[in-house]
């Protein structure tokens, strides 16, 4: 499905280019023939190598452009609207990770709120077609009512990247109400993959297996009550979004919040299970994980679980793609990728 937003002429913003959704993104609208500028400041929270790889795959098509730069630079931010004149915007660029907050809490404040501040304002002073940002399932905390629903009470986050995303969503709407900027903010729900970040545990989780070390796991060894996760596979991202691009909201204040997810959330342990079975399919032998249970990390919330009906009302799609398959995916690839085979 193509987007009825996007001509050749016309140019898609992304920022965050060649982080795991930017590229994929990108990837995808290039291969629909749309125009695409991309943007990333290559930071080191995980490997630049990597980076690179995917930033590699999008600069073989005539239609990319990249521009290093950082969003908390609202001069670099003005400019690049002035010069390139984008009809939509998707920001991917955030400092991302629930754990890492805990660290370097002011990372998040200047690329996730300061950012995205300068991304508004672009936008209000450059006029686009369409606003797509990342929000994320943490927005959630430690609701216990599942599915969560987009409705839902969403005012007790438990770290600061939540904080900062539940404040990415009121800095749109407002936005949206005084300048009548058509924005859509997408709640991810753990999203995994080929060329995904190395810092999400099914990632972790392979590294530590080559490296002959084991993985922890952070359910207290409790199988009866073990944490779920609504693990989404990228392509179902993508689509969901190029889906949103054509259909930007109409009311009086154009904003709305959708959740992408698999509505379907799996335990972790049997998420680990099928990883070690992809494995070893791509590796031609029997893959068993060394394990290490500890207590569960401050800021993890116990279960993400996403209804997805409004997303499936609006565009006509849910994500469905089942762990056994997108996980298969993801090893395939990072055997190949890191020559392990």
């Amino acid at each position: 499905m193509k987007s009825t937003l996007l001509a050749p002429n016309q140019v898609c913003l992304i920022t965050g280019a060649a982080g795991f959704i930017g590229h994929a993104l990108a990837r995808r609208l290039l291969d629909e023939g749309c125009t695409v500028v991309g943007v990333d400041n290559l930071n080191d929270y995980y490997d630049v190598k990597l980076k690179q790889a995917r930033l590699t795959q999008l600069t073989s098509y005539e239609r990319f452009v990249f521009i290093k730069g950082d969003i908390s630079d609202k001069a670099a931010v003005d400019g690049l609207f002035a010069e390139y004149k984008p009809k939509v915007v998707v920001n991917l660029a955030a400092q991302a990770g629930v754990r890492y907050s805990l660290e370097n809490p002011g990372a998040y404040i200047q690329s996730n709120i300061v950012g995205f501040f300068n991304i508004l304002e672009a936008c209000r002073y450059h006029p686009v077609d369409h606003l797509i940002y990342a929000s994320s399932s943490s927005v959630y905390g430690a609701n216990k009512k599942v599915p969560f629903e987009e409705s839902d009470f969403v005012d007790h986050p438990v770290s600061l990247y939540a904080s900062t995303k539940k404040s990415n969503e009121l800095m749109a709407h407002t936005y949206s109400h005084l300048y009548q900027i058509p924005a859509t903010g997408l709640r991810f729900f753990t999203v995994y993959g080929p060329m995904g970040r190395p810092d999400m545990a099914y990632f972790g989780f392979t590294d530590r297996y080559f490296a002959g070390k084991p993985i922890s796991i952070f359910n207290n060894g409790d199988f009866e009550n073990d944490l779920y996760r609504d693990f989404t596979y990228i392509d179902d991202i993508v689509e969901g979004i190029v889906r949103l691009i054509g259909t930007p909201p109409e009311t009086i204040v154009p904003h709305r919040v959708f959740n992408i997810g698999n509505n379907r959330p799996e335990k972790l342990m049997t998420f680990i299970e099928a990883l070690e079975k992809a494995l070893g399919h791509a590796l031609g032998k029997e893959v068993r994980f060394e394990k290490k249970f500890e207590p569960i990390k401050p800021g993890d919330v116990p279960a993400t679980y996403a209804s997805t009906d409004l997303l499936q009302e609006a565009v006509g799609f849910k994500p469905q793609t089942p762990i056994d398959e997108g996980l298969q995916k993801f090893a395939d690839w990072y055997v190949d990728y890191y020559n392990k085979s």
